[in-house]
């Protein structure tokens, strides 16, 4: 089981982070590996939806379902398929902005990967969950400078 808490802060206001990261269709814009989000139903706590997630190469298909969901505040994901995990995020006021805290419960699917690739894995997943807080961070940074 690995355990991934990225932190990272933005200019833009909570409401704006926590719509954009909140978003399933918005998923495959700033998660890299998230190759695809589907059959999304519902809102909020309760919401569905189907995913595709490349990670070392490998296809892994799957389903998530909101947990919890405190608009403009917190959400959690239980995903369930070829790997399980809890995926959570929290926004909250920093300074001149937003402060995004991603984190990640997981299980490197052994089976499907191979014991060789997990240590492989655990360092890209680390790198991706970076890149993930710094994607959210350019893209609202991004629209407001366009605004």
């Amino acid at each position: 089981r690995q355990r991934q808490m990225c932190i990272r802060d933005s200019h833009a206001p909570v409401k704006r982070v926590f719509a954009y990261v909140d978003d399933a269709e918005k998923l495959v814009e700033w998660l890299p590996g998230m190759i695809e989000v589907h059959d999304i139903t519902g809102r909020g706590a309760g919401q569905q939806q189907a995913w595709t997630y490349k990670m070392a190469g490998v296809h892994l298909h799957g389903e998530a379902v909101i947990v919890e969901h405190v608009p403009n505040s917190h959400a959690v994901h239980q995903t369930i398929g070829m790997i399980h995990s809890t995926f959570a995020y929290t926004v909250e006021p920093h300074e001149a902005g937003t402060l995004l805290i991603l984190e990640v419960d997981y299980n490197i699917p052994v089976p499907v990967l191979g014991r060789f690739a997990e240590r492989f894995v655990l360092a890209r997943n680390s790198r991706e969950f970076e890149l993930a807080l710094m994607n959210v961070k350019e893209t609202m940074e991004g629209s407001e400078a366009s605004v």
